[in-house]
């Protein structure tokens, strides 16, 4: 298929959350309307965390034009044979995503706005003062109008809560405010025939613990993403033409992508599930570029880790955690793992059923190098339009066994330190260090290490194996001492390459880089 064909007859849906707008205008869909269907008949109130820009509003868009009836919009899709009905409800649609909530009046007004619309379409003249009871007639009177039960659907539900994670009194309001407010799909229960909440957090509101979570259940793993069978399916000729460009093969240019974009679980033994936006774009563009990462961190996930005195190396490494530690709402700045879990920035990685315990990793690599980039503005003073530039001399210097310019260009991402290294910015050198060894691995194999018995770095290049030991205030013939002592060199004897050791001191002091030695 020529480009031109591609570009004039299949069509990207990039930015499109509207079911009807896809069908209608002819975009490419992966078909989910099995699990829609499913979903929409075996309960009632359902709740829905996941990743922003993983379709969740497409997801509701859908069952809003179900709910409607519109047949017409689901020919030829997996739905087809399973609906008999296609009956019409009234249908209470809420987006809170797309505003910035900055004070409670902000909040009151756009869930004001959306009531009184409601309000004129159902011909209802409640006398009640508050949110809720404004809320709870509205139900009544779209159910006793139509005959038939109402459909809530909320699309980001805590995107409030979650911009004022940090403001503990504003917090404290929008919470009282949206408990009572999303209360009222308990007390209307005879009233509802559908809802569906989605959002990031698992917000544990008691007036919502009728919701059905569904966010780590088996059955609907894949009701949001992209599994690798349905990309090959559904984007074949995208997908060649992205090789093509690239100078891959269709096989290549797959397993390219699913080391860029896959890798999300959302249950232990999940499939693994690929991110909707940035495949899109890569099809688009053909570029295999990161894109996810690119569309703005959350606001409420750089504040809580700013806060936040937890050890990165770890949270780089991966976290062992129960279910309960990660996936409901936790808002402490000492363990922002739960939010980093829930925003889409670690996933599922592995499972031991005897303990019950989760491993939580970087689902692929674009998230992983995008964060890593993200993370070293806080931990180094190197502008950002220079740490591109001083990542690829690393590697290169490395390539070419040019120890001396590596070791002088790493004293820049620790100059400007805290005048007093104590503890904690003992720990904020030793980031740095990890930060660096990681981010160059995205060239070439690098592993850094924290634990004893190991080397602190390891890189691979197709010359060279660096074995790095720092010492902090020691010396660096202990360094070097210390790598043949403790056996560093063992595994890489029957390696053709060579075999470069490199002791290095950093200077409290001088709170930087001292002395190096190479051997």
């Amino acid at each position: 298929m020529s480009k031109s064909a591609i570009d004039l007859t299949r069509k990207l849906p990039i930015g499109i959350q509207t079911f009807e707008e896809i069908r209608n205008e002819g975009y490419l869909y992966v078909d989910k309307t099995d699990l829609v269907w499913q979903i929409a008949n075996t309960g009632k109130p359902y709740f829905l965390s996941r990743p922003r820009r993983f379709g969740k509003s497409l997801l509701l868009s859908t069952f809003e034009f179900y709910f409607l009836g519109r047949k017409d919009l689901f020919e030829g899709l997996a739905i087809e044979k399973l609906e008999t009905e296609w009956k019409e409800y009234p249908i209470l649609h809420l987006d809170l995503n797309a505003e910035k909530y900055e004070s409670l009046e902000q909040l009151v007004d756009i869930i004001d706005f959306q009531l009184r619309k409601w309000e004129i379409l159902y011909a209802s003249n409640s006398t009640s003062e508050t949110l809720s009871g404004r809320f709870m007639d509205v139900i009544q009177r779209a159910y006793k109008q139509t005959g038939r039960g109402v459909v809530v659907l909320i699309d980001e539900y805590d995107k409030p809560l979650l911009q004022a994670i940090l403001n503990e009194p504003l917090l404290d309001e929008y919470r009282k405010t949206l408990q009572a407010f999303y209360g009222v799909l308990k007390s209307a229960d005879r009233y509802l025939r559908f809802v569906f909440l989605t959002g990031v957090t698992k917000y544990v509101f008691s007036d919502l613990n009728q919701l059905s979570d569904i966010s780590m259940e088996p059955t609907y793993n894949t009701l949001c993403g992209i599994t690798k069978e349905e990309l090959v399916e559904v984007f074949s000729p995208e997908i060649k033409k992205v090789g093509e460009y690239n100078h891959l093969t269709f096989e290549q240019t797959v397993e390219k992508m699913t080391a860029l974009y896959d890798g999300y679980h959302f249950y232990e033994y999940g499939e693994g599930m690929f991110n909707p936006f940035s495949v899109l774009n890569a099809l688009k563009k053909y570029r295999l570029d990161n894109y996810w990462f690119q569309t703005g961190t959350p606001t409420f996930l750089v504040d809580l880790l700013k806060e936040s005195n937890y050890d990165l190396r770890t949270l780089i490494d991966g976290v062992e955690a129960e279910q309960s530690s990660f996936s409901e709402y936790r808002a402490e700045t000492n363990n922002p793992i739960p939010l980093i879990y829930q925003s889409g920035y670690l996933t599922i990685k592995d499972y031991d059923r005897e303990f019950k315990m989760y491993t939580l990793c970087f689902p692929n690599e674009e998230v992983k190098y995008a964060f890593l980039k993200f993370l070293q503005p806080s931990y180094s003073s190197v502008p950002d339009n220079e740490r591109g530039f001083h990542i690829q001399h690393f590697v290169r210097e490395l390539r070419s066994g040019d120890v001396p310019s590596f070791m002088h260009r790493l004293r820049a991402f620790f100059a400007d330190f805290p005048y007093e290294l104590n503890d904690r910015t003992e720990r904020h050198y030793q980031v740095v260090f990890y930060l660096v060894f990681k981010l160059i691995g995205e060239f070439v194999e690098s592993e850094v290490r924290s634990a004893r018995g190991r080397a602190d770095a390891v890189v691979k290049t197709k010359d060279h194996i660096y074995v790095f030991e720092f010492k902090l205030d020691g010396t660096v013939e202990d360094a070097l001492c210390q790598i043949d002592e403790k056996g560093y060199l063992i595994p890489y004897t029957v390696d053709e390459r060579k075999v470069v050791k490199v002791g290095v001191n950093f200077n409290k002091e001088e709170r930087n880089i001292g002395e190096w030695k190479v051997e």
